[in-house]
C-alpha cells in the first residue's frame, strides 16, 4: 500500500483560502511582535530587565521546534485539521501568559504560545502551495510577506496602545477574538480531508530535532550572560545538541515517514534559500527587538510612538515584498532578488550602527526604511523557490523548513546579539561608575539622575547597541554572498513536481 500523501479535497474558494492564510499568519506573527514595545513595561512589573530577550526567545524557540512537526502533519493529515489544532494551542498559551505572576512563568507560556504560532505560520504558507501553481505562488508569497510586514508595525503599535490604555496582560488576551475569527474562516475555506490509510508519525525524529534546536537556542541564550560561553555547565548543551543531531540523522535515514527527509539537503534551492533565511532571520529579529528599546529609552518615545516609528520599516518591507512577488509572477525569475536585497539590508543595518543619542528622528526612520526594503524580498523568494523545487508529498515540510531556519536564525541571533549587548552595556555602564548596569535604565531611575549623568548613561546604552547592528550588517553581507550560490529553476505555471528530486538538484 502506498504511503504517499492523501490528496487534499478542493477548497471551496481560492480567495477564501488566501483569507484564511492571511488571518492565521497575522495571528501568529502578531504573537511574535506585539510585546516588543511593551517589554520594558513587562519586565518593570515582573523584574529581570537583563533578560529582556527571553520573552521573545521563548516564542521563537517554540515556533522553531514546532515548524517541521506541524509541516509534516499537514502533509499527512491535511492543512485544515492542523491549523485548527494550532489555533487551540496558540490561544491556550495566550490566555495562560496573560495570567503570569512572574517572568519565568511568562516565558513558559510564551513557549506554549509559540508552539501554536509556529504551526500556524508554516501550515498557512503550505496551503498556498496546495492551491496555486509556482508562478502565482510568487505573488501570493509576496502578499504573505507584506502581511508579516504589517504585523511588524501593527504588533508593536497595538502593544503600545494596549499597555498605555489598559494593561500588558491584554497583549495576550487580544489574541482570543482574532483566533476565533481565524478558526471560523478556516472552517469555511477548507474542506476536511477524507480518511485515508493510517500514517506513521516520526516521533523519534521529531523529538531529536526538537532537542537539537532547543539545546542550541538555550546555549545561545545563557552563554555570555547567565554563564560564561566556555563554562562546563553551559557547554553541556551543545554537546547534547550534537549527540541529538547525530542520532536524528541515523533515525531519519531509516524512518518510513521522516519528519525532515534528508534528501532535501541535496536540493540546491532548499539548501541555499534556507541558508539565506537563517542569516537574514538574525538581522530581522535583532532589529525588531532592539530598535523599540532605542526609541523608548534613548529617544524618549512613548510605547505607542515607538510602535508608530516602526512604520517606515513596515512600508519598506511590504513594498519590497510585493514588488518581488510581482516580479517573480511576471518573469518566473528570482535569483537576483535575495542578492540585491540583502546587500541593501547590510547598508541599513550598518547605518543603524551609527545611531547616537542626538540622531535626528527622520534619519532614524530612514534607516529603518532601508532595513525593511532589504528584508522584504527574502520573505517571499525563499518559500517560492523551495515550493518550486520539492515534490508535492513534502510540500509542507519544505515550506516549514523556510520558517524553521529563519526562526533558528532569529532565535540564535537574538540570543547571541542579546549576550553581545548585555556584555557591552555592562562594560559601558561600569566605565562611568554605574556597576548596577541594566537596572539603571528603568524610566524612574533615569529620570532621577542629573542631566549630565543621564546623558552619559544614554550614550553608554547607544554604544552597547552599535555592535549589535554592525554584527547584523556583517550577517547581511554573508547572506548576499550565499545568494550567488542559488541555482535558479524558473517558476512555471504547472503544479508542484510529484517526483523526488535527483541528487543533482
Amino acid at each position: 500500500m502506498s504511503t504517499g500523501p492523501i490528496p487534499e479535497q478542493a477548497p471551496v474558494n481560492v480567495k477564501l483560502v488566501m483569507g484564511a492564510v492571511l488571518a492565521t499568519f497575522l495571528l501568529a506573527s502578531l504573537g511574535q511582535t506585539i510585546i516588543t514595545t511593551a517589554l520594558p513595561i513587562i519586565v518593570a512589573d515582573l523584574g529581570g530587565i537583563e533578560h529582556i530577550s527571553w520573552a521573545l526567545t521563548a516564542y521563537l524557540m517554540a515556533a522553531t521546534v514546532a515548524s517541521p512537526m506541524f509541516g509534516k502533519l499537514g502533509d499527512m493529515y491535511g492543512r485544515k485539521l492542523v491549523l485548527q489544532i494550532c489555533i487551540g494551542i496558540f490561544l491556550a498559551g495566550s490566555a495562560l501568559a496573560a495570567m503570569s505572576p512572574n517572568l519565568p512563568v511568562l516565558v513558559l507560556f510564551r513557549f506554549v504560545q509559540g508552539l501554536g504560532g509556529g504551526g500556524l505560520i508554516v501550515t498557512a504558507m503550505a496551503a498556498i502551495g496546495d492551491v496555486l501553481p509556482p508562478r502565482e505562488r510568487g505573488k501570493a508569497q509576496g502578499v504573505v510577506g507584506a502581511a508579516f510586514g504589517i504585523s511588524t508595525v501593527i504588533g508593536p503599535l497595538m502593544g503600545g496602545v494596549i499597555v498605555e490604555m489598559l494593561n500588558w496582560r491584554w497583549l495576550f488576551l487580544v489574541n482570543v477574538p482574532i483566533g476565533i475569527l481565524a478558526f471560523a474562516i478556516i472552517a469555511i475555506a477548507f474542506e476536511s480531508r477524507t480518511k485515508g490509510p493510517k500514517r506513521k508519525i516520526d516521533y523519534a525524529g521529531a523529538g531529536l530535532l526538537a532537542t537539537t534546536l532547543a539545546a542550541l537556542v538555550i546555549y545561545a541564550s545563557i552563554g555570555g550572560t547567565i554563564l560564561p560561553w566556555l563554562a562546563p555547565q553551559a557547554l553541556i548543551l551543545p554537546v547534547i545538541g550534537g549527540f541529538a543531531l547525530a542520532a536524528f540523522i541515523v533515525i531519519e535515514r531509516r524512518a518510513a515517514e521522516p519528519i525532515l527527509p534528508l534528501f532535501l539537503f541535496r536540493n540546491n534551492a532548499f539548501l541555499v534559500s534556507n541558508a539565506v533565511g537563517f542569516v537574514v532571520g538574525t538581522v530581522m529579529f535583532g532589529t525588531i527587538t532592539y530598535m523599540p528599546s532605542y526609541l523608548l529609552i534613548v529617544q524618549g518615545f512613548s510605547p505607542t510612538a515607538a510602535g508608530l516609528a516602526m512604520l517606515p520599516m513596515m512600508i519598506g518591507l511590504i513594498g519590497a515584498s510585493m514588488l518581488a512577488g510581482t516580479y517573480m509572477s511576471r518573469t518566473g525569475r528570482y535569483k537576483v532578488l535575495p542578492i540585491l536585497s540583502t546587500a541593501v539590508l547590510a547598508v541599513g543595518a550598518f547605518l543603524l550602527g551609527t545611531l547616537d543619542v542626538d540622531t535626528p528622528v527622520p534619519l532614524v526612520l530612514a534607516y529603518t526604511f532601508i532595513v525593511g526594503i532589504g528584508i522584504g524580498p527574502v520573505m517571499s523568494v525563499g518559500v517560492a523557490a523551495i515550493q518550486n523545487a520539492v515534490p508535492r508529498e513534502v510540500l509542507g515540510v519544505g515550506t516549514a523548513s523556510a520558517q524553521m531556519f529563519r526562526q533558528i536564525g532569529g532565535s540564535l541571533g537574538v540570543s547571541v546579539l542579546g549576550a553581545l549587548f548585555a556584555n557591552r552595556l555592562a562594560f559601558e555602564t561600569a566605565a562611568i561608575g554605574h556597576a548596577e548596569g541594566t537596572a539603571a535604565f528603568a524610566a524612574q531611575a533615569l529620570a532621577g539622575l542629573p542631566q549630565v549623568e543621564r546623558l552619559a548613561m544614554l550614550e553608554a546604552y547607544v554604544a552597547a547597541l552599535h555592535p549589535v547592528f554592525w554584527a547584523g550588517a556583517a550577517c547581511a553581507l554573508v547572506a548576499s554572498f550565499l545568494g550567488w550560490l542559488l541555482i535558479e529553476v524558473p517558476l512555471s505555471d504547472d503544479a508542484v513536481p510529484e517526483r523526488e528530486p535527483s541528487a543533482a538538484e
